[in-house]
């Protein structure tokens, strides 16, 4: 069971979702959207949708630095493990608290807006609640893990991010997360979960990219013409521009 847990279960999340990605792509392209409810309702998600996204960006920022970024490398630039782990909680917990107060607004807006809720799959339900029982389980592991490792018992560097590192490298070690508390380990198998789901969701929003507004052309727009002939076209036209309005 470790095995499968630790070792087996992340690639098959991270096949699904590279698959699904590529496949959702080639034959859902119309359907690769937010689909977005804002001409339903726009002044909780003024205040809910901001709060999520800049959240879950530090959110993102700091499992980079915690995952990705080997101990070992902030030990030699002489950062140590407490100074280390009050930085993450200076700027994991403000992020988190903006990413779930994003998120309840959010979740709040849908279920009370008629025509939001109305547009709400069950696809979105189930995203919803994996989406925010792995933040919340993030925010706990923030708060529990760092003062747990403050006062010298557990360091998820030395467990979690490892193991993190070695799923790139297909050399998992299973062993590393079984000594991980169990919100570490909840955590991790629901982000392979959401993961997995991906592909399906309106998560796919993230991808897209809108770079074709830097080179598209200008969309012309032209007034009514008032004057006498213009509506038959009987008015000789003028050479040059004609001054608008």
């Amino acid at each position: 069971m470790s095995t499968f847990l630790w070792v087996i279960f992340p690639y098959i999340c991270l096949a699904i979702f590279v698959v699904g990605h590529v496949w959702r792509y080639q034959y859902d392209k119309f359907g690769w959207t937010t689909r977005s409810s804002q001409l339903y309702e726009s002044k909780l998600l003024r205040i809910g949708s901001p709060l999520f996204h800049f959240g879950m960006l530090g959110v993102v920022a700091g499992h980079f630095l915690g995952l990705v970024i080997p101990q070992s490398l902030t030990d030699r630039l002489g950062l140590s493990h407490e100074a280390y782990h009050i930085i993450a909680l200076a700027g994991g917990i403000p992020a988190g608290i903006a990413a779930v107060v994003g998120l309840a607004i959010l979740v709040y807006r849908r279920r009370t807006v008629g025509p939001v809720f109305s547009a709400t799959t069950v696809n979105d339900k189930v995203m919803y609640a994996v989406l925010a029982l792995v933040i919340f389980l993030g925010m706990w592991n923030t708060i529990a893990g760092s003062l747990l490792t403050i006062g010298g018992e557990y360091n998820y560097r030395d467990g979690v991010s490892p193991w993190f590192r070695q799923i790139f490298w297909f050399q998992p070690d299973a062993s590393l997360m079984e000594g991980a508390p169990l919100g570490f380990q909840l955590h991790a198998f629901l982000a392979f979960v959401l993961f997995a789901m991906w592909p399906f969701t309106r998560l796919v929003h993230v991808f897209s990219a809108p770079i074709g507004y830097f080179t598209r052309p200008y969309i012309v727009y032209r007034s009514r013409d008032s004057r006498p002939g213009a509506a038959t076209g009987t008015r000789a036209p003028k050479r040059g521009w004609e001054k608008v309005g």
